[in-house]
């Protein structure tokens, strides 16, 4: 056999692998679906995908790596199409040596679940497999980022791999996530509840068990690109800085959108949207730095409750483990008030939040647009906790609401003097010129610059990192 008919052969076995089981990928397609290699493909720069252990048929995962807008990844895509995409020994191993690699370079994992569970018959020693997989992609953390797509399953033992992620995405229509397949769940229970109610990508984003829902698997897999911009791809090394747009520009201060004007037209992600909504994160580009950014402003005066406070927790937590700076826009009147059950579970949450500022290293800037009441200022722009902060000429910084200092404090001049007067004294005594002289606050800003302010804080502490 001479070299042209060798490499014939190589490419009939190549089309022949990739081919898989023709009836299971039709059947798969007019369902809407994606394949495991049309998501890889699909998802990385054309022509980029270098696939290892290629000729490896009993794994049932396509495993590699290639560039993501030109930035190095590993992919990792469980091929329901074969074998339902079983978890097996064989599977386990390709996962394995593609983290393994993944570690000594620091590049993203994406990880893509699709599985209709484990293949039993190889008993215990595939659970020990399991154990190995996910404590390697739980030892990532901090190293490499790790984002999962979910289109497809990940029940059982399955369901972990998308808690271990830094961050994950599910898609409409095609996600299911559980410990417990939901048929079990209604056998024991006895509920009417359909599979998309009980782990469907709905369910897990207003249960912030995914941090982002795409409405089909072409925006899921836009979303994983964009992630990919704003997290590192090297060990070691800081996230790439990049020409923002216009490092002067002024801001309305008026916008409910205050978090998305500050960042960098159309680099904003809004993590949890669905999850906490006493406050808002998001991963975006200011001035070109990737960062976090926190705004409460929410509903309810923007009191944390327990949901709120996990939520920040994990956003300030993910900054932490690849460097990335943290902006705070606070306008909070501190913890919101939960029944007698709620007060142990609620103060958890919120020393959970207070530590991961507390302990992140990475450069922290606070802004005060309104309220900052309490555990508000102390969490957010505490001297301790803030490296520098900023307030708007309208904030409010104190122990308690203006409200409650009147009546808490000025009990006997309320029987005497109007309440409103008593509380526009109370919030003058206490605003951010006030906390200024107290040195609370580093500067008071025109509302309008608070963007180029930012910006220039960032430039300072970008070294600090």
């Amino acid at each position: 056999m001479d070299h042209a008919q060798r490499m014939q052969k190589l490419s009939e076995q190549q089309a022949a692998l990739r081919q898989g089981d023709e009836a299971a990928v039709a059947a798969h397609r007019a369902a809407g679906k994606l394949t495991a290699r049309d998501r890889v493909s699909q998802l990385l720069d054309a022509g980029t995908f270098v696939e290892m252990e290629a000729y490896a048929t009993q794994g049932h995962v396509v495993t590699g790596y290639g560039l993501i807008n030109s930035r190095p990844a590993y992919v990792i895509a469980q091929d329901v199409t074969q074998q339902g995409g079983a978890i097996s020994l064989a599977q386990a191993r390709k996962i394995s040596k593609t983290l393994t690699l993944a570690q000594t370079s620091g590049a993203p994992v994406i990880l893509m679940p699709d599985s209709k569970g484990m293949l039993v018959q190889e008993g215990a020693e595939l659970l020990a497999a399991y154990a190995q997989v996910l404590g390697e992609l739980a030892g990532l953390r901090g190293t490499c980022p790790v984002i999962t797509l979910l289109a497809g399953e990940a029940v059982g033992i399955a369901a972990h791999f998308v808690q271990v992620a830094d961050i994950a995405i599910a898609v409409d229509g095609g996600s299911l996530v559980a410990p417990f397949a939901p048929s079990v769940m209604r056998a024991v229970h006895g509920d009417k509840l359909t599979d998309a109610q009980l782990g469907g990508a709905e369910a897990l984003a207003t249960k912030g068990v995914v941090a982002l829902r795409a409405d089909s698997e072409a925006q899921g897999l836009a979303l994983v690109r964009a992630l990919v911009d704003l997290l590192p791809t090297t060990m070691g090394e800081r996230v790439p800085l990049l020409a923002g747009d216009d490092l002067n520009r002024l801001i309305s201060a008026d916008s409910g959108e205050l978090a998305r004007d500050i960042a960098d037209a159309g680099t904003s992600v809004e993590l949890y949207a669905n999850w906490g909504n006493a406050c808002r994160t998001y991963l975006a580009r200011v001035g070109g730095y990737a960062c976090g950014i926190v705004s409460c402003a929410g509903a309810e005066g923007g009191r944390l409750d327990v949901f709120s406070c996990d939520k920040v927790a994990k956003l300030v937590q993910l900054c932490s483990d690849y460097n990335l700076p943290v902006i705070t826009l606070v306008d909070s009147e501190g913890l919101a008030l939960p029944g007698p059950e709620g007060q142990a579970w609620l103060m958890t949450a919120s020393t959970r939040m207070l530590m991961a500022y507390a302990r992140t290293l990475s450069p922290k800037v606070a802004v005060m647009t309104g309220n900052a009441v309490g555990p508000a200022y102390v969490a957010f722009a505490g001297k301790g906790m803030a490296d520098i902060s900023f307030a708007w000429p309208g904030a409010y910084i104190a122990p308690l609401t203006a409200e409650a200092t009147v009546q808490t404090l000025e009990a006997e001049r309320l029987q005497q003097q109007d309440r409103a007067t008593l509380v526009r004294e109370a919030s003058e005594t206490a605003d951010a010129f006030a906390a200024a002289k107290a040195g609370l606050v580093d500067n008071v800003i025109d509302p309008a610059e608070t963007r180029k302010h930012i910006i220039a804080a960032l430039e300072l502490l970008w070294a600090k990192g």
